[in-house]
């Protein structure tokens, strides 16, 4: 058994189990990453998948065993690099981070500004999705870090960090009545007009709609979007009342449109930076962390991520007070 066999076979997998797309994606032969492979499962003595003529049907339960205890080598082979290069003080490299729109467009720019001045030989990658879109790059080793909101349940594989907290915000239109209001604002109120907000995870109920249901209510959602940006126009048309990250509205945005405080109608939502609990942290990984959140060292940093389990993170972190992340400080 060779690194290059297992190498090819997680390339098969990341493929969807196409030969050709993973020869093209490893930058070699398909007959080449066949023979491997028939190498492999004839020294294992157990066939790893099924087939249909001569196509890659699907995985077998063995399949499945082999290609997970796979991923963990490789990852090895990985952190034993990162270890070398940290250890000869190279600040060259690669990091691969996915996340949502919203910490893409409203959080990251000045944290990249800052670690691309002080690592300018490091490639960044940055991929954008949803939770369980970011959930799947991560289990298929394509990115290095995760950051986004809730949804940890997704992500048992990864270390956790919690960064800052942030609540949600109502985005109206100068003229709308709710813009003259003079109370505060309740989700009995907010449940009389239709609802423009983001889109809901596909996995459990979201808290926005848990909010109106403790109370018996039932939102008229009529235009969810990933985009704040997108929202923030539909809301200029006179589609409905936004319901987005504070962090999302900018001054520019109140020459045209009034935010209404909603804290305390949802729950308050975590951002989180995530990374595989096995992966060895570069030095460029840990001060990109630290800049996401200068409230952790470096040195609290690593204790975390040598930690084991996600329980004794949380029990090493319980008394960091989390900032809470704001946009533009005219709200109403």
């Amino acid at each position: 058994m060779t690194l290059k066999q297992l190498k090819y076979l997680v390339g098969i997998v990341d493929s969807g189990l196409n030969i050709t797309s993973a020869a093209d994606r490893l930058y070699t032969s398909q007959p080449g990453i066949s023979k491997q492979l028939k190498q492999l499962e004839a020294e294992l003595g157990v066939q790893l998948f099924t087939r249909k003529g001569k196509s890659l049907a699907a995985i077998t339960p063995a399949g499945r065993e082999v290609i997970a205890r796979a991923r963990k080598i490789l990852r090895e082979v990985e952190n034993i690099s990162s270890l070398a290069s940290d250890l000869t003080a190279e600040q060259e490299g690669k990091l691969a981070i996915a996340t949502t729109h919203t910490q893409a467009r409203y959080v990251l720019p000045e944290v990249i500004r800052s670690f691309r001045e002080r690592y300018p030989k490091v490639d960044l990658e940055l991929h954008q999705g949803t939770s369980e879109q970011i959930s799947e790059l991560i289990g298929t080793n394509k990115v290095d870090f995760a950051i986004a909101t809730g949804g940890r349940h997704l992500f048992p594989q990864l270390t956790l960090l919690p960064i800052f907290h942030w609540h949600r915000i109502a985005l109206v239109p100068k003229q709308h009545p709710l813009a003259e209001q003079d109370r505060p604002l309740d989700l009995k109120t907010l449940a009389e007009y239709p609802l423009v907000t983001y889109v809901f995870s596909l996995t459990g109920e979201s808290s926005f709609k848990r909010a109106f249901h403790e109370q018996g209510l039932e939102p008229r959602v009529v235009f969810t979007a990933r985009d704040a940006d997108i929202i923030k126009t539909y809301v200029r048309m006179g589609m409905g009342v936004g319901v987005i990250a504070s962090m999302a509205y900018e001054c520019q945005d109140s020459e045209d449109l009034i935010a209404i405080d909603a804290k305390g109608l949802f729950p308050k939502v975590t951002t989180w930076v995530g990374f595989p609990r096995d992966m060895v942290l570069r030095s460029f990984m840990v001060d990109l962390i630290h800049f996401l959140a200068p409230h952790y060292s470096p040195r609290l940093i690593r204790e975390a991520a040598s930690l084991p389990t996600q329980e004794q993170v949380d029990e090493l972190l319980k008394d960091i007070v989390l900032p809470e992340k704001g946009g533009c400080e005219q709200v109403t």
